[in-house]
C-alpha cells in the first residue's frame, strides 16, 4: 500500500469513526431520521416550496380581511407638516425630534410661519461628539484588559449614526440649528454606511493608541492633547463629506405657501436656535418606556448611552402602554406632538403604511405558532425600539378609549399613507417602546415618579440599542 492510499483509508475511517461517534447534542443521522419523518404531508409540503421559492413570504403570509380594517379617520389629530425622508441613513430620531421643533415653532406662530431645520448640519456635530465619546471611553476605561466588557462596547461601536430624542436635547442647545435650506443633505447625509465605517476604523486605530499612552504613562494634558489632534482629523473627513458647518448666515422666514414673512436677518446657528426654539430643552420633558421585563413606575438610565460626553445619559420611567397612552392622549388633544419609538419592521403592511398585529397569518403558512410574549420577545433579541417617529394623531372611541394612532415618518411623502404610518391599538401595545412627552401633560406622581434614583442598566440590553 503506498503512502497516498493509506492517508485516504485513516480518513474515511476517521470519517466514519466521527459519524459514529456525534457528540452528544449534535445531529445524529437518527436525529435527522426523526427529523425528516416529522415533515407531514409531502403533497402539501411541495406545494408551500413552490409557492414559496417563487413569491415574498409576506405576499403569501397576508391576511387579506385584515385589510378592511384599515381607515384614515381620526378623532384627535395635530396639523400636518410637511414629510422628510432619511433615506439611507439611520438619523430617524433626528427627523423625529425636528418635527416635535418645528411643529411647536409653528404652533407658537398659529401656524402661520414655518421653518425646516438642518439634518446635515447637526448631524455634523453628533458624529463629532460621539467620536470624542469613544475616545473618552477609551482613555477612562485603557486599565482594564482589551476583553473587558466595556472596553469591548467602544471598540466595537465606535460610531453610529442612531440615537434618541436626548441626543438633540444636548446637540441643538449647544450647537444651535440651521435652516435646511441654509446647509441642505449631502450624499453622504443621505447614505451613511461608507463615511461611518471609515470614520469608525480610524477611531479604533486611535482608540490602541491612546490606551498605550496610558499603559506607557502618559500625563493626562499629553493624552488629552493627542485627543484633540485625532478629532481634528474626524473633523476634517466630516467636514469633506457632510461639509464644514455654517457659522453665519442670512434667513427670512416664510409662510406654508413660501410668502416672505419680515426682513432677512442675519443669524448665527446659536441665535437661530434661541429665536425657533428660545429656552433649553433638557428639563422640559420625561421619557416613558414599556419594558414588561422591569418593574413599572420604576427609573432607570442606560450607562454611556448619550451623544455628547459631556451630556446626559438618557433616563426613562417605566409604565404599563395604557398609561403611556393617557399621556400621549393628553398631548395630542392640546395640538402637540410627540418624539415616539417602535419595532417598526414587525407587521407592517407596506402598501397601507398600516401596522396590525393581524397583518400576516406566518402560523398557518409554516404550520407552527408564534407565541412569545413582548417581555419574552425584547429577552431573547427578538423585539426591540428599531425606529423612531413622531405621533401625531390618535382615534378614539366613545369611551375615550385608543383604537389607532398614526406617526409620521421619514421615509418620504409617497411612503405608506402619504408619508405617515397608521397603527391598530393592539399593535402599539405589542410594538410601542419609548414616548418624549412635555412634562406639562405629565400628573404630579409621574413627575415624582421620574425623579426617583435612576437604576443604572448597560447598553447591551436588549433594548437599549440607539433608534435609527
Amino acid at each position: 500500500m503506498n503512502h497516498k492510499t493509506f492517508a485516504l483509508g485513516l480518513c474515511l475511517a476517521l470519517a466514519t469513526t466521527a459519524g459514529a461517534q456525534t457528540k452528544q447534542g449534535g445531529i445524529s443521522a437518527q436525529m435527522l431520521q426523526t427529523i425528516e419523518k416529522s415533515q407531514g404531508n409531502a403533497t402539501v409540503n411541495k406545494a408551500l416550496f413552490n409557492a414559496l421559492a417563487s413569491n415574498k413570504i409576506d405576499d403569501l403570509a397576508k391576511n387579506f380581511s385584515n385589510s378592511s380594517t384599515f381607515d384614515t379617520h381620526f378623532s384627535v389629530e395635530t396639523k400636518e407638516q410637511s414629510i422628510h425622508n432619511q433615506k439611507s441613513s439611520g438619523r430617524c430620531w433626528m427627523f423625529s425630534s425636528f418635527n416635535v421643533l418645528r411643529s411647536d415653532f409653528a404652533r407658537q406662530h398659529g401656524d402661520s410661519i414655518v421653518v425646516e431645520f438642518s439634518h446635515d448640519y447637526l448631524f455634523f456635530y453628533d458624529q463629532l461628539e460621539k467620536a470624542n465619546l469613544m475616545l473618552q471611553g477609551i482613555v477612562d476605561n485603557a486599565k482594564k484588559p482589551m476583553d473587558d466588557q466595556r472596553v469591548q462596547f467602544f471598540f466595537k461601536n465606535p460610531l453610529n449614526d442612531g440615537g434618541t430624542f436626548c441626543g438633540a436635547a444636548d446637540l441643538a442647545p449647544k450647537y444651535g440649528l440651521v435652516p435646511m435650506s441654509v446647509q441642505p443633505e449631502t450624499y453622504s447625509a443621505e447614505n451613511t454606511s461608507k463615511m461611518s465605517s471609515l470614520i469608525s476604523s480610524k477611531l479604533r486605530e486611535y482608540g490602541l493608541e491612546l490606551r498605550k499612552m496610558v499603559a506607557d504613562g502618559k500625563k493626562a494634558a499629553a493624552i488629552n492633547q493627542r485627543k484633540t489632534e485625532m478629532l481634528g482629523t474626524i473633523y476634517h473627513m466630516l467636514a469633506v463629506t457632510l461639509g464644514e458647518p455654517v457659522k453665519e448666515f442670512t434667513y427670512q422666514f416664510r409662510t406654508k405657501d413660501g410668502k416672505p414673512v419680515g426682513e432677512p436677518r442675519k443669524f448665527t446657528p446659536k441665535s437661530f436656535y434661541d429665536e425657533v426654539v428660545g429656552h433649553p430643552l433638557e428639563g422640559t420633558f420625561i421619557m416613558v418606556m414599556n419594558d414588561p421585563r422591569r418593574p413599572y413606575h420604576k427609573t432607570y438610565e442606560v450607562e454611556y448611552d448619550r451623544h455628547v460626553y459631556d451630556g446626559q445619559n438618557w433616563k426613562y420611567l417605566n409604565l404599563p402602554t395604557d398609561e403611556i397612552a393617557q399621556l400621549a392622549i393628553a398631548s395630542l388633544k392640546d395640538g402637540k406632538k410627540m418624539y415616539s419609538s417602535y419595532d417598526v419592521g414587525k407587521q407592517l403592511d407596506r402598501s397601507l403604511g398600516y401596522l396590525d398585529t393581524k397583518n400576516y397569518d406566518y402560523a398557518s403558512l409554516f404550520s407552527t405558532t408564534f407565541p412569545m410574549n413582548k417581555a419574552e420577545r425584547i429577552s431573547t433579541f427578538d423585539s426591540g425600539s428599531t425606529h423612531a417617529m413622531t405621533l401625531t394623531a390618535v382615534d378614539l372611541d366613545k369611551n375615550g378609549k385608543p383604537l389607532k394612532w398614526k406617526v409620521e415618518n421619514s421615509w418620504g411623502a409617497s411612503y405608506g399613507a402619504n408619508g405617515c404610518l397608521i397603527m391598530s391599538n393592539d399593535w402599539f401595545n405589542e410594538y410601542m417602546f419609548r414616548l418624549v412627552v412635555d412634562k406639562k401633560y405629565v400628573p404630579e406622581t409621574l413627575l415624582k415618579e421620574f425623579e426617583q434614583k435612576p437604576l443604572m442598566v448597560m447598553p447591551e440590553d436588549p433594548l437599549f440599542g440607539q433608534d435609527d
